[in-house]
Formats: C-alpha cells, sequence, structure tokens
C-alpha cells in the first residue's frame, strides 16, 4: 500500500495578498461552515487557476491594443511631406548628429517646409 506524503515549503507573500487569504479563508468558514487551512485554500486556488491556465497567463500580458483610427489620423495630421526625397543615411547621420546635418538641411526644400 502507497501513501502519498504532502511535501510543503514556504512561499512569502505580501501583507496585502495574506489579508486577502485570510478574509477569504473566514468568508469560506461563514458560508459553508467548514473550516479551511490557508495551505488548503492556497492549493485550491492554484488548482483553479491553473484549470483556466490562459486566463492567468492573459492577465499579465500588456492590455495596450494600439491606436484607435482617430488616434493615427490626429499623428499623422501633425506630419508634412516636405517633398525632398530623404534617404535612410540622412536619417542615420540626424539621429547620430553626424556633422552632416546642415547639408541634409540645406537640401530641403525651404518652401515646402
Amino acid at each position: 500500500m502507497f501513501h502519498s506524503v504532502a511535501m510543503t515549503t514556504s512561499v512569502k507573500i505580501g501583507e496585502s495578498a495574506k489579508d486577502r487569504l485570510e478574509q477569504l479563508q473566514a468568508e469560506i468558514k461563514l458560508e459553508t461552515g467548514r473550516s479551511v487551512t490557508q495551505q488548503e485554500l492556497l492549493d485550491h486556488l492554484v488548482d483553479r487557476g491553473l484549470e483556466s491556465r490562459e486566463d492567468v497567463v492573459d492577465s499579465y500580458r500588456d492590455e495596450w491594443e494600439g491606436l484607435s483610427e482617430d488616434e493615427i489620423e490626429q499623428w499623422l495630421s501633425g506630419t508634412v511631406a516636405s517633398g525632398a526625397p530623404v534617404e535612410e543615411a540622412d536619417v542615420d547621420h540626424v539621429i547620430t548628429f553626424d556633422d552632416d546635418f546642415e547639408a541634409i538641411v540645406d537640401r530641403l526644400d525651404p518652401v515646402a517646409l
């Protein structure tokens, strides 16, 4: 006959989480009349969390879903096409504060700006 031995380990939780765990423990006692240890409650919560793994993982994802069409339009409305072709190397020079910055600006059509 085999007996399973529950191995336990310590896990540190914040004060707020501990308070909520104690509140939930007390609510279970009031609502069901059943006493559960904090270890039993944590085990149960982890099991429930694993049933909905995707929800748990999703809860850690960024909720930013990008810009709305109006926000994109507003962003683009502030840009102006100068009509002068801009090469990738020109952008690199500007970003790295290369000495050729003035030469690049001189090539732009001042009327279009």
